[in-house]
């Protein structure tokens, strides 16, 4: 979770593996819209001396449909290129690092970024460097310093980043695939009775570890259709957002003569939209062939929707505490806000002052209305705590997608097409009891928004080895 190892094949290859996706009106700048993709998820910030960089045999990608149709209509492109300064060195670093051209870092990296528009491509920018992985206080004595030089604004508009940040996911990874253990929620009395014998304090499995980002902030002119109108209820305020990886289909490897090669036409190996899509929803059957597949296709999966396996679950983990959901899941009946919160939208209506509905393609993508502006005071259960400007209308760094996943799938959002449906007391509860303030590395107020990379040097589980 989000999307960390959520297919067999794709958790052998974590440079290729989406592991979250945002989307969100820039809080710093209304005008535009933010989009980061994570890749090369759980890393350990002391895996030296080859610590963790992007593929320069991958192609990561950033969708946007502003149409509806499930097609890209504007992608952003990123490739890398990996150098080494002393092919003599087995070091990452061989003195500190003050800026992105110094002589002392040892194994850099440079992308190549192109935005392809109508199939035409047009590159942005042909060299632009990363900044080194946090190795420690001493190797970068100060590492904001080389992320601002490797920040850039764009001649076109964009602000674009692409290098190591600090995992900003929280999730109790530990509990929850113990049999669906939500710890706090665990503990709540229910008819007098505790749910299970068992307790404890909710642990965030993937913090202290960092992530790959690339992150682009874009003018809304560049993302959405035209259009005279860009109000809330206007179809072209609405897009749809995803991330892709992909391989070429051949791989040659190497021997005394020539180095490993890879050729032939690419091929998707990774995709992410809405969190938790593939991890919970999908079969474990279908994983690896759904991460192959455009969103075009995820009509063939909608029946995962309609019937969740983890909505028939929770009856069973928590006996008693569910019957609503039980007598639901009975009747068979399709879960039509499932399916509109995962793969049309909502309508308009369902919600005072809120749509982010895209058509009647079926198609598992961010969906972010970019004409409600930002929330001064965000809250962590977006939709579901009254804040339009949260998950699932895009989603944004501090946003409990966990819990809100939970709540609905749990029959809390029942009620928004279906107004006989009471939805069980403690369903608007289910929670792993985790939040933002549990991400140990602080959030940024602007771009590029995920904390600073944890540094080796300082990392406890190194600490204590």
């Amino acid at each position: 979770m989000s999307s960390h190892r959520e297919a067999p094949e794709i958790s052998k290859d974590p440079v290729a593996d989406s592991s979250d996706l945002y989307a969100f009106v820039s809080p710093d700048r209304h005008d535009s819209v933010t989009l980061i993709a994570n890749y090369v998820p759980l890393q350990l910030p002391s895996g030296g001396p080859n610590f963790f960089e992007f593929g320069d045999d991958v192609r990561y990608e950033i969708h946007i449909d502003n149409d509806g149709d499930g097609h890209p209509d504007v992608t952003y492109r990123f490739e890398f290129r990996t150098e080494i300064t002393n092919e003599n060195s087995f070091l990452y670093n061989t003195g500190p690092i003050e800026s992105l051209d110094s002589k002392n870092w040892n194994r850099r990296q440079f992308y190549k970024l192109t935005r392809v528009t109508d199939g035409k491509e047009h590159v942005l920018a042909n060299k632009l460097p990363c900044p080194p992985c946090n190795v420690g206080p001493l190797s970068i004595p100060k590492y904001n310093d080389l992320v601002r030089q490797a920040t850039y604004k764009l001649s076109t508009g964009e602000k674009v980043f692409a290098g190591q940040r600090a995992d900003g996911f929280f999730v109790d990874l530990g509990a929850i695939f113990d049999l669906g253990t939500l710890r706090p929620f665990q503990q709540l009395h229910v008819a007098g009775k505790k749910l299970f014998k068992t307790e404890g304090e909710p642990v965030n499995s993937v913090d202290r570890m960092n992530v790959h980002s690339i992150a682009v902030q874009v003018p809304l002119s560049k993302v959405r259709r035209k259009s005279n109108r860009y109000g809330v209820g206007d179809r072209a305020s609405t897009i749809g957002v995803w991330t892709t990886a992909s391989r070429q289909q051949v791989r040659v490897l190497g021997d005394k003569v020539a180095a490993d090669a890879a050729i032939g036409p690419w091929t998707q190996v990774s995709r992410l939209g809405n969190p938790l899509f593939n991890e919970v929803i999908v079969p474990m059957s279908k994983k690896d062939l759904w991460n192959t597949l455009p969103p075009t296709e995820d009509k063939r999966f909608a029946r995962f929707v309609e019937q969740p396996e983890l909505a028939a679950l929770l009856p069973v983990l928590y006996p008693g505490v569910f019957p609503n959901l039980d007598a639901l899941n009975k009747s068979k009946k399709p879960r039509a806000d499932l399916l509109a919160i995962l793969l049309t939208g909502i309508p308009s209506g369902l919600i005072d002052g809120f749509t982010n509905l895209t058509g009647d393609v079926q198609a598992d993508m961010l969906r972010l209305n970019t004409a409600i502006k930002p929330s001064s005071r965000p809250n962590q259960f977006g939709l579901l705590g009254g804040d339009l400007a949260g998950y699932p209308n895009g989603r944004r760094v501090v946003d409990d997608v966990v819990s809100i996943a939970l709540r609905a799938v749990a029959g809390v959002t029942v009620p928004l097409v279906d107004k006989k449906f009471t939805p069980d007391a403690a369903a608007g509860a289910v929670t792993p009891g985790l939040s933002a303030a549990d991400v140990t590395a602080p959030f940024l107020r602007d771009f590029p928004f995920l904390g600073t990379p944890y540094d080796g040097f300082n990392n406890p589980a190194a600490a204590k080895s």
